[in-house]
């Protein structure tokens, strides 16, 4: 079966919708940090878990003390790899040293893997503006496109603000306030014409 033109979600929020049954993601709104023809990976930016950058820092025997950031949870990033950190970041300033291992979203932020951000951040340098997750959101090729179909998320262009600067039990509505919806307005009945 012929397929129209694939729609690249890179850099935006998918929101889950009131329905969503999977309790993984109920609630959720995932950045997209990656979106193409082999599948999607993102980062769920509102589910904190009970662990401070603080005590993730002390894991990895680095010390943190920028005050700022130790008492910031950690989130869970998604179901995949979760003993696996993922910092989500605003893009380093021009000329900065690049990390061993960042994916640059394109119009977007940066998501680094390798322990070298956590030492730039450990040492007061690095991005000012982050959130870290253990795991990460995958979908295969034209999974995440059926879940859409299935109205089971909606999506809308990134805005870094909802990540950095909106209170973290904010963000979901924040998010479906980008696409102009109050949240008692939804419903999970998927309208077919």
């Amino acid at each position: 079966m012929p397929t129209g033109p694939r729609i690249d979600l890179t850099n935006q929020f998918l929101i889950a919708m009131p329905g969503m049954v999977d309790e993984t993601f109920a609630r959720t709104v995932v950045y997209l940090c990656e979106h193409n023809e082999k599948g999607a990976l993102g980062l769920v930016i509102n589910k904190p878990i009970d662990i401070k950058l603080k005590n993730l820092f002390e894991k990895v025997e680095l010390p943190l003390d920028r005050a700022e950031l130790a008492e910031q949870p950690v989130f869970f990033g998604g179901p995949v790899q979760t003993e696996r950190g993922f910092v989500l970041h605003e893009k380093l300033l021009e000329g900065a040293s690049p990390f061993n291992s960042t994916l640059s979203v394109p119009g977007g932020l940066e998501m680094t893997t390798s322990k070298d951000v956590l030492e730039a951040l450990a040492e007061g340098s690095g991005p000012a503006k982050v959130l870290v997750t253990l795991g990460y959101s995958g979908w295969q090729a034209g999974q995440l496109e059926d879940e859409i179909g299935r109205n089971g998320w909606l999506n809308v262009d990134a805005d870094p603000k909802v990540i950095f600067d909106t209170p973290v039990e904010k963000r979901y509505e924040t998010a479906l306030a980008l696409l102009g919806i109050d949240p008692r307005m939804l419903s999970q009945e998927a309208g077919h014409a």
